[in-house]
Order: structure tokens, then sequence, then C-alpha cells
């Protein structure tokens, strides 16, 4: 079983251990926890996290480097999981345009426990398409998300001809309609919460305030509608329905007593949903993961009744982490801000207007962290270096901007010894990034309200990553390892291969090899 934690940052582990008494101590008390765990490249999203959790390989190799990126061909921005080749099935009915894996260049763990044990079953659950479908990978399985407005659960024809049967029958007897109402309060004494309520810089969903407590009444209306589905995503409910759910599956579809090695995937998206609303210096991710250490602990109470206490393994990790809300970062005198993708764009269209003739816009989109130019100006850049430096040189020139990359470092940058050009390197795919690439200052995010991630800067790279199982010698271990090492580690448990996998088991915590 592996459990992703949407946006946990390392130090929390060490910031809120002392609330947790379920799961997530458990996982502590008789896991192997790597506490110096990191992901070594830039783009630190949701998907490229997924992906490399689930390949045991960086966004370099398994093509996925970010959650969005331009596209050139077709002159749009596309999702990591988009696939006009296949039909999204929606639960209980109708259908909505494609998304697979396809875009996923490597096979996953779940993918090599299908070709090489026979009678493997992969499930996967989350609330973001892109969680459920890295960790699941590309092959068959009861694969199950929620769609961006959270209104409808879905699965896609990459994984299943028709709706599941077991999972259309769960729906149906547990609607999310039925948390309306419900309020979300703080789960701990009050003195148990270091930081104050209704921070600087929060932003909360529509119909709540920055205080607790957070009613689920939606805008205030007497039944469910778009607000309250926001609400209930950004509240422990969601995450206690998505272990409920995957425990329920794991029951029906008896994961555990077959003769294959079954595989159970699990994405926690609330904690990040949360994150970005209220920043990691909130009451509310605070309580979220006093929550979700209750939840951890009831799926796990659940798995050793139907499978057994010591017959399981587990590891649990995050996607990514999360920076300071610059407000609050400020006030502490750190340099920190908010940059505009929209504004860097303007700023280099003016700049790569002035260094070029010619009609037409130079810059066709910038997307997280990557700047593309149109076909015309990308043309007029090989020819013209002196116009392409000025570019750069407006780049660089923008608040918050660190770094500044071009191709021909990023492609020659993989075993560099500069940590920032290597780490842009491990994000950058060729035809698929930027034509630049620019790497943001600690402290700086580029989001308008809330907080983000998506940066080399220690507070989006560092996670935790726990190991828990028979075998799996407990223990807090200092390694400096990558969530990219948990794929190689569970596949060495079972006897299989990854092929080209970056990284690598985790033999500190493993039995000796006879």
């Amino acid at each position: 079983m592996v459990l992703v934690v949407d946006q946990m940052r390392a130090d929390y582990v060490d910031r809120f251990r002392d609330d947790w008494t379920g799961g997530l101590k458990r996982l502590l008390a008789d896991g192997a926890w790597f506490s110096n765990a990191a992901y070594p490249y830039l783009g630190t999203y949701t998907c490229p996290g997924h992906a490399t959790v689930s390949t045991g390989a960086f966004p370099h190799l398994h093509g996925i480097m970010q959650n969005t990126w331009w596209d050139r061909t077709t002159r749009r921005t596309i999702a990591c999981t988009d696939d006009d080749s296949v039909t999204t099935l929606r639960y209980p009915g109708g259908t909505e345009p494609g998304a697979s894996a396809a875009r996923l260049l490597l096979p996953a763990l779940a993918d090599q426990l299908r070709a090489e044990r026979a009678g493997t079953r992969v499930v996967t659950v989350a609330l973001k398409a892109r969680s459920a479908i890295m960790l699941a990978g590309h092959g068959a399985g009861a694969v199950t998300w929620m769609d961006d407005a959270y209104d409808h659960w879905e699965t896609s024809t990459a994984f299943t001809a028709q709706r599941v049967p077991a999972v259309q029958a769960l729906l149906a007897a547990n609607p999310v309609d039925a948390d309306f109402g419900r309020t979300w309060d703080r789960r701990l004494p009050l003195e148990r919460y270091t930081t104050p309520d209704d921070g600087d810089g929060e932003s909360p969903p529509r119909g709540w305030t920055a205080a607790f407590p957070h009613i689920l009444n939606g805008d205030h209306d007497q039944t469910p509608d778009r607000d309250f589905r926001g609400q209930w995503a950004r509240s422990p409910f969601a995450d206690a329905y998505v272990g409920r759910f995957a425990t329920s599956l794991a029951e029906s579809l008896q994961l555990g007593r077959g003769e294959g090695t079954d595989f159970l995937g699990i994405s926690f998206s609330t904690p990040d949903l949360v994150g970005h609303a209220f920043g990691p210096r909130s009451q509310e991710v605070q309580d979220i993961y006093a929550q979700l250490d209750i939840t951890i602990g009831s799926l796990l109470e659940r798995l050793d009744t139907l499978v057994g206490r010591n017959r399981y393994v587990v590891a649990l990790t995050a996607d990514h982490g999360v920076s300071l809300v610059p407000e609050k970062a400020a006030m502490s005198r750190q340099d920190a801000g908010r940059v505009s993708t929209a504004r860097i764009a303007e700023q280099l269209e003016r700049a790569a207007q002035a260094a070029t003739s010619g009609p037409g816009s130079s810059i066709a989109r910038v997307n997280g962290s990557d700047v593309y130019f149109t076909d015309r100006s990308a043309e007029q850049f090989t020819t013209a270096p002196a116009a392409l430096n000025a570019v750069v040189a407006a780049l660089e020139s923008q608040p918050g901007i660190g770094r500044v990359f071009r191709p021909e470092q990023l492609r020659a940058g993989g075993d560099s010894s500069d940590p920032l050009l290597r780490a842009a390197a491990l994000s950058y795919v060729p035809r698929m990034s930027g034509d630049l690439v620019f790497a943001l200052k600690p402290g700086w995010i580029s989001i308008a309200s809330g907080t983000t991630h998506g940066t080399a800067n220690i507070d989006d790279q560092r996670v935790p990553v726990i190991i828990m199982g028979p075998g799996i010698r407990a223990g807090v271990y200092r390694d400096a390892v990558t969530p990219a090492d948990i794929a190689p580690t569970l596949a060495s448990l079972v006897g299989i291969t990854l092929p080209r996998a970056e990284g690598r088991p985790l033999y500190a915590a493993l039995p000796p090899t006879p």
C-alpha cells in the first residue's frame, strides 16, 4: 500500500507528532522513518510527485514535468492526464473527455506487478485525477477520482471498459452530500495550537471565514451546492471518506487474499487544498493532520482485520511540500513576495518586441517556471542571440526571479554539482519544457492569494518517507533519500524489477540479503 499525502512538509512530523495518537503515530513507532528525504528537482507539483513515487524515476525520464504545460502543436495548455483516445466514465452515469497515464513514459510499480505477478489487482483512490492515475500507471484496475468541481466520482476506459460494480455500489450507498451541514471544528484542545487563527494571507473557500469553526453549508443554502463541495474537499471529512472508500474496496475486491501481490494506492488530497488556502503555519493545517492521523489509523486497523497485521507493507510520503504565505514570511523579515506569470509574460513581450523586428507576439505562454516562445520568435532568437539575451536579461530582472536556464544548460545539467541547475535539469523534458526555465528565490511564490509550491526551495522539496511492514527494520534513519526510492524498495521486497528507476532500495531498513 502506498499512501501519498498531498503537500506534507517534512517538518510537519516534528511540529505535529505530539498531536498524533493513531495511524501517523503508529507508522513512526513501528516503521522506518527516513527524516532526510527530499525531491531533488525543480517542478515540485502533484503530478510529477506521484509519477516519481510510482516509477522510481525523476521527471526528465518519466516525462511528467508539471501538472500542466503548453503544447506547442495544439497551442493550448494541456493537463498531465489528458488523453483524447479514451473516455472518462462518471459515476453513476455520463462521460467526459478522457484521462489516462499515456503521457507517463515509464511503467509504474503497479504496472510491473501486473506484468510479473499473475493475479495482481490494482486499486487507487484520490480526489484528484492526476494523483489516482499516476499511482496506478497504465494498466487496468479500480482507479477512481473526482472531477474538478467535486460533483462526481470518475474512472476511465484506460483502466476499465465499464464502470466498476464495486465502486458503483459503494458510491450509491455513501453519497458525499451526507456530509452537508457538518461542522469542522478543532479536534485538539485550544492550547495545543501554536499559531493564531485567522492569520495574514489566508484565503478560505467561498462561504467560510478564515477562523474556526467551518460549517459545510455552501453559500448558506438549504441544499448541497458547488460551494458546499468546495468546502467538503477542504475539510477532514473528505480524507475520511477517501480512507473508508479505499478500505471498502479492499474488502469487496479481497485485496491481499489472492495469489498475486495486490497494490492499493491512496492519495489524501485535502491537506493540499487546506494548505493552499490557509498556509503551513495555520491552525487549519495543524488540525487537518490531527484528523488525518485518525483516518490513517482506521485504515490500518481495517487492513489488520482484512489482511493481517503483519501481512502487508505500507509506504507513506508526500508529492511535495509548500512555501510559507509570503505575508507571514515577510513579517519575520524574510525576503518574500508574489510573482505574477501574466506580468512576467508582459515584460518579456516588451523586451522581445524591442529586440526583434516584425509583427506578431514573441511569448506564447508562461506556465509555472517555463517560458514558451512562439514559433516566430523561436526562429528569430536562433539567428539573433542578442535578442535572446535581451529577453533573458528582462526575465532575470523581475522581482523574485533567482536563476534563468536555457535548454542547452538543462540538457547537460543532470549530473551538475550546482544543485539548482541539477534540479532544473531533472525537471526538464525536451519538446515539452519551456524555451527558458526560471527558478524563484526562496520565499517567493507564483500565486495571487494563499500559498503554493513548485520550486526547488527546501520547503517545497523536503517531505517524509516512512515504510512499515514485515521485515522492515523500524527506526529513524538520517540517510539522504528521495521518494523515488520507494518504488524500488517495494519492488525489491517482492522480487520484481523497475526499468530505468533512478531511486535505490532503502537497504538500511530492509532485512539483510541471505
